[in-house]
């Protein structure tokens, strides 16, 4: 499946003198507001493995945030998207259309949830996808409210940044933003003050009683939710939640927006990630995981709404670009023949077992402590605070963490409103002995901090 090396290899510092030649390289030439979480020049990634320009192979907990979920370069989307470079590299398929586009709808509308007619319309980014999905509501509904949830992320655009909860990085200093955007709280079980068993169906009763008073049922065009929010902090809203907000919108002629750019393909151990508490939302956004690691992604959703915007209304230059298409269809190909989903579960299983045991050692550490474990499928986080009974959030200790995991060669990433969450997102065809190697690696960490 992969010609690089399945094993971690550290032969330099990390990160080591050719990558901080490249580095010098990059911050004379690219702008300062385009971060790193690590500045390790990649050369080769494949499987698990991630081989810098020193020639360490770091073990990937990151998939590039989740979209090479098949691994980088998996076979199928190389030999899928290779074979369409030699065919041609763009039409624009709003000028001449194509068959893989229309494929890839297909595709999408016999995997997402629900059995109704469906149509999509494809885009470049996650953020495209959710802008779009708005704008689909809007034309549908003939109404301009649009809801989203604390500690939600939806993107960088104008109007998403609007959409998204948390200010740095992603909102300080560029506003004004978006109009008629309104948040309402999300059922955060692990913080939430009654306790997790009472979230579920005390945040919704908040949301609806807030929606209804504040903005009106009859204005709001679209609700908008991630069903495990990704950069908030890998939050699974608490049992019931989910379901209330889909009925509330249901009952009020609402569009119920699925934003699973983060979570779906394969992600959580189900295609997506609505469907474990069986919601079939109107429109469902994808990106990331969608194809293999080449720029794509999709509104999919219920026929008539997707209709709802005039010809022309929707489109884009590169939206649905031919070989991005055909590395989707390479990607969806793997997930199916390696049955992904199960993989998925597979790593969650070991994951959590591994974290609840290292929660248990460190329980009583006088510094920080993991105060939750949590996520679905290859979607797993840790919540590290100060003290188990304050939950005080504990950010430094999470970037000490973080930053010692890197120096052994492990990729992983930090998110969370607080900034004190560890997530892990390895690729759903790393192997065991990595994926162990690397909780190996984090259990170090533990120890050193």
């Amino acid at each position: 499946m992969t010609s690089l090396p399945q094993e971690r290899r550290v032969v330099t510092a990390i990160p080591g003198p050719k990558s901080q030649e490249l580095q010098a390289r990059r911050l004379a030439a690219v702008a300062a507001g385009v971060g790193s979480v690590l500045p390790v020049f990649t050369a080769r990634a494949s499987g698990g493995i991630i081989e810098d320009v020193d020639g360490n192979r770091l073990i990937d907990f990151g998939s590039g945030i989740a979209v090479t979920s098949v691994g980088a370069s998996a076979e199928a989307v190389v030999r899928r998207a290779t074979a369409q470079l030699t065919d041609f590299t763009h039409t624009c398929f709003m000028v001449t259309p194509y068959e893989g586009y229309v494929e890839v709808a297909e595709a999408l509308a016999e995997l997402t949830p629900g059995d109704h007619a469906k149509k999509s319309a494809l885009f470049n980014s996650g953020a495209e996808a959710v802008e779009n999905a708005v704008k689909i509501a809007r034309a549908y509904t003939k109404r301009q409210a649009v809801v989203v949830f604390d500690h939600g992320y939806h993107g960088r655009t104008n109007l998403t940044m609007a959409l998204t909860a948390k200010n740095m990085p992603y909102k300080h200093g560029f506003g004004p933003f978006a109009p008629e955007v309104y948040r309402v709280p999300v059922a955060y079980g692990y913080r939430w003050p009654t306790g997790p068993e009472n979230a579920g169906p005390e945040a919704a009763a908040q949301a609806v009683d807030q929606i209804s008073k504040q903005v009106g049922a009859d204005n709001v065009a679209a609700i908008i939710i991630e069903p495990v929010l990704g950069e908030g902090g890998f939050i699974e809203p608490a049992k019931g939640f989910l379901p209330a907000i889909r009925k509330f919108a249901a009952d009020n002629g609402i569009v119920f927006v699925a934003d699973e750019i983060q979570s779906g393909f394969c992600r959580t151990g189900q295609w997506f990630a609505c469907e474990d508490e069986g919601i079939v939302p109107d429109l469902i956004t994808t990106a990331k995981g969608i194809a293999g690691g080449l720029p794509l992604a999709a509104v999919t959703g219920r026929a008539e709404i997707m209709d709802a915007a005039h010809a022309g209304g929707l489109g884009g230059t590169y939206g649905g670009n031919p070989v991005a298409c055909a590395g989707a269809l390479g990607s969806i190909e793997t997930m199916k023949e390696l049955d992904l989903n199960a993989r998925a579960k597979h790593i969650e299983a070991v994951m959590k077992a591994r974290l609840t045991a290292m929660a248990e050692k460190y329980a009583h550490n006088d510094r920080f402590s993991i105060g939750d474990i949590r996520g679905r499928g290859a979607m797993i986080a840790i919540e590290l605070v100060k003290d188990r009974t304050t939950k005080e959030p504990h950010p430094e200790a999470t970037a000490a963490l973080a930053k010692a995991c890197h120096q052994e060669g492990l990729v992983v990433l930090t998110c969370g409103t607080y900034g004190n969450v560890l997530r892990f997102l390895p690729p759903l065809v790393i192997g065991d002995d990595l994926l162990n190697e690397g909780l190996d690696i984090i259990e170090q960490a533990f120890t050193s901090v």
